[in-house]
């Protein structure tokens, strides 16, 4: 193996890590991800848990779904929604153990961080 087959596998994992996390930064997909992990629900459930227009809660969860992290099971003219990997519980505890270690660091962060003030 050259040192080009490891950049050229380097970069094809990248892409798709990037894919990955692209799909969970957005505020409302997490906020999904997260009230999944809990259990299956509805669109209308989240639009209640989370306080959001249908039609928002019904394009985040699409494209959630679009990614493979969500899926929906149809019962009548309902549809339940939920995690399609447990390995994505894995990735949200991992990452709120490396919030935990790096503190205030990736809040302060002067190209992503949050614009509110985040205390310890």
């Amino acid at each position: 193996m050259t040192i080009n087959d490891v950049g050229c596998r380097a970069d094809e994992s990248v892409g798709s890590a990037v894919a990955l996390f692209h799909s969970l930064s957005d505020g409302t997909r997490l906020a999904i991800v997260r009230r999944l992990a809990g259990g299956e629900a509805r669109v209308a459930d989240l639009v209640g848990e989370l306080h959001m227009a249908q039609s928002t809660i019904s394009a985040h969860v699409a494209c959630l779904r679009d990614c493979g992290l969500v899926q929906g099971r149809p019962e009548g003219r309902q549809v339940f929604y939920s995690l399609t990997r447990p390995e994505l519980l894995d990735l949200l505890a991992s990452a709120e153990t490396l919030l935990a270690a790096t503190g205030n660091a990736v809040a302060l962060c002067p190209n992503y961080g949050t614009d509110t003030e985040v205390t310890a």
